[in-house]
């Protein structure tokens, strides 16, 4: 049986959408002979937890663990909402920011490159060199966001005959919130200076996107294999139908992701349709950025709000296949084009449709079309998406509100894990 080593950060009971790709890679490796090894932090600061996730964890998985410093566990002392908020992705509003945030996000982009767990770098070196040579494992995977997990991997296969692969779950220095890390100009090219450095040392890459495969075969002749995220099978006890025409949106609602179009589509709709104002309820699952509660509020939409804040992936699960439609609202930027949310792949399978906003030729755009799993539209479209959601609405009084999926298999977690050990056996 193939051995192979896999460092990730995010491991259960971490929560959020960093756990789930390797969690079920882990989970299906040992049906194609591959006996995984996985090195997690022993003690780490995690944003969000889910203790649920524990149990899916495969038991025969093989779980190594290492001390880590934390600098966010020191930070908290001085603003610990506003560190738990930078740990997990949500940045405020540049005008609304503290003195605290300001200076926080200076420190997070301009002293820990590439971030605030580099600190693991080292002694996880020191452990993991023995561990290899005494389990006789050449195979070394290293899974990034947060990519100072890279360069352990850069480090053992300096000194050890290793095999690694670099797994790029986002892209680096063109992920969205990368310029609003305040960097210098010396950071900056610090943080160039890695992800070339990385992407040119290993031996293989794997990244979730077409367009982040094309971004980084401009740094990298390396091989670069795209391997999206995906569903599971998961037998989730099912909720009644929502009775009300509820858009539900679940997962972190970042204030970069704020859709005045939909926004406003939503306050015409309610004004110029009682039965419409009668029967809508907007749906938020997950942390939400004050920004996108203030604009909710600023469209008299705040009536129509039900937010349930974070829950469980369990409970997100249930809340999806109850919905009657799924928002997914990526940023408006050609940066965020490679981005493919995992959480699109779980509204795939839960045959409710999927009403999507995102920049001009996004690569989840393209997933939808083609697995007929719902509409698509850009910021400029507002008439279109305010006209689709009036359709929807129509379809959901007939109770005809439905969609008819196709060509999901490929994108179940067990297909995907084939697809990952063909790459390892091939390259």
């Amino acid at each position: 049986m193939k051995k192979v080593l896999i460092v990730s950060y995010y491991w259960p009971p971490a929560g959020g959408p960093g756990v789930q790709r390797w969690l079920k890679f882990v989970k299906y490796l040992p049906d194609f002979d591959v006996e995984p090894h996985v090195y997690i932090p022993e003690n780490p600061t995690y944003p969000l937890l889910d203790e649920k996730l524990v149990g899916d964890v495969s038991n025969k998985a093989i779980i190594v663990k290492g001390k880590i410093f934390e600098p966010y566990g020191l930070a908290s002392v001085f603003s610990k909402k506003g560190t738990k908020k930078i740990s997990s992705g949500i940045i405020p509003n540049q005008k609304k920011q503290s003195f605290v945030q300001k200076a926080l996000l200076w420190v997070r982009g301009n002293l820990f490159i590439p971030d605030a767990r580099v600190f693991w770098v080292k002694p996880s070196v020191q452990l993991l060199k023995k561990y290899l040579v005494e389990n006789k494992i050449d195979t070394v995977i290293t899974t990034g966001p947060p990519h100072s997990l890279h360069l352990i991997g850069l480090e053992l296969q300096k000194e050890l005959p290793i095999h690694w692969i670099t797994d790029f779950r986002d892209p680096w220095t063109t992920i969205g919130y990368h310029k609003q890390l305040k960097l210098s100009n010396w950071a900056a090219k610090k943080h160039k200076l890695l992800e070339k450095k990385v992407l040119n040392s290993c031996d293989a890459v794997i990244v979730t996107s077409p367009t982040t495969k094309k971004e980084f075969e401009a740094i990298t002749s390396k091989p670069i294999s795209v391997i999206t995220n995906g569903y599971d099978v998961e037998s989730v006890s099912k909720l009644a139908m929502d009775e009300k025409f509820t858009l539900s949106h679940i997962g972190s609602f970042l204030s970069e992701r704020n859709p005045q179009i939909l926004w406003e589509s939503l306050a015409e709709l309610i004004s110029e349709n009682t039965v419409f104002a009668d029967n809508f309820q907007l749906k938020l699952i997950g942390a939400v950025s004050g920004e996108v509660l203030q604009s909710i509020q600023d469209y008299n939409l705040d009536a129509f709000v039900n937010h349930l804040g974070y829950v469980s992936h369990e409970k997100a699960l249930q809340e999806q296949r109850c919905s009657q439609i799924l928002l997914l609202i990526e940023i408006d930027s050609a940066e965020t084009k490679c981005i493919i949310p995992g959480k699109l792949f779980e509204y795939m399978v839960s045959e409710r449709p999927i009403l999507a906003i995102g920049p001009k030729d996004a690569d989840f755009s393209t997933i939808i079309k083609a697995t007929n799993t719902g509409m698509f539209f850009t910021y400029e479209e507002k008439a279109a998406l305010k006209s689709q959601i009036l359709s929807y609405f129509n379809l959901y009084l007939k109770q005809n509100l439905k969609v008819f999926p196709v060509g999901l298999q490929q994108y179940s977690r067990k297909a995907l894990t084939k697809q990952l050990v063909d790459f390892l056996n091939k390259d």
